[in-house]
């Protein structure tokens, strides 16, 4: 009976060491669909939360070719048919100015353009230190979520608010399943 007890428990910190951080990994990822301007579902959006910020991933298609401003949103909601209005402005508690080249900024919801290809596709990993799934004033899920939303035109990274980045034309809901 000894041996069998201690077999069991051998078993289980094995199961603990390879197992649970992968569990735990799971509860630190979100996944979203991007739908564009007529509603259609064009891509996907997946964030993981990293030990100091997190892992974006973009994959989309329909979009129009070039380079795209793209922003965390305040809100995680996509009304289409509003141009996605509902989703407020940038995630911005620190109220800092928009823009990477701006000297006082960037707020948090500042993210690179998004370069798509010219068959409309893009595919892309990005790192942002400015935002999180779990805790801190920039945290993607709180209580009213947050959005993704890529722009019609370019981000100059210092024109104030949205970097003349111009109309929404995609977004993806950030929110607590």
């Amino acid at each position: 009976k000894t041996h069998e007890t201690a077999m069991k428990y051998f078993y289980g910190i094995i199961f603990s060491i390879f197992f649970l951080p992968a569990y735990s990994f799971a509860a630190d990822s979100f996944e979203a669909k991007i739908i564009g301007k007529s509603g259609d579902e064009i891509g996907s959006l997946k964030i993981s939360q990293g030990t100091q910020g997190v892992v974006i991933n973009i994959k989309a298609s329909n979009l129009p070719a070039g380079y795209h401003g793209m922003h965390f949103h305040a809100v995680a909601q996509c009304d289409h048919a509003g141009g996605f209005k509902t989703a407020k402005g940038h995630v911005d508690p620190d109220k800092k100015p928009h823009g990477f080249l701006n000297e006082e900024g960037p707020h948090e919801g500042n993210l690179p353009n998004l370069i798509v290809a010219e068959d409309g596709t893009v595919e892309v990993e990005l790192y942002s230190t400015l935002v999180s799934l779990k805790d801190g004033n920039a945290n993607l899920l709180d209580a009213d979520g947050s959005s993704l939303i890529i722009h019609a035109n370019p981000d100059d990274h210092t024109s104030q608010p949205i970097g003349g980045s111009g109309g929404r034309i995609a977004c993806a809901v950030i929110a607590k399943q």
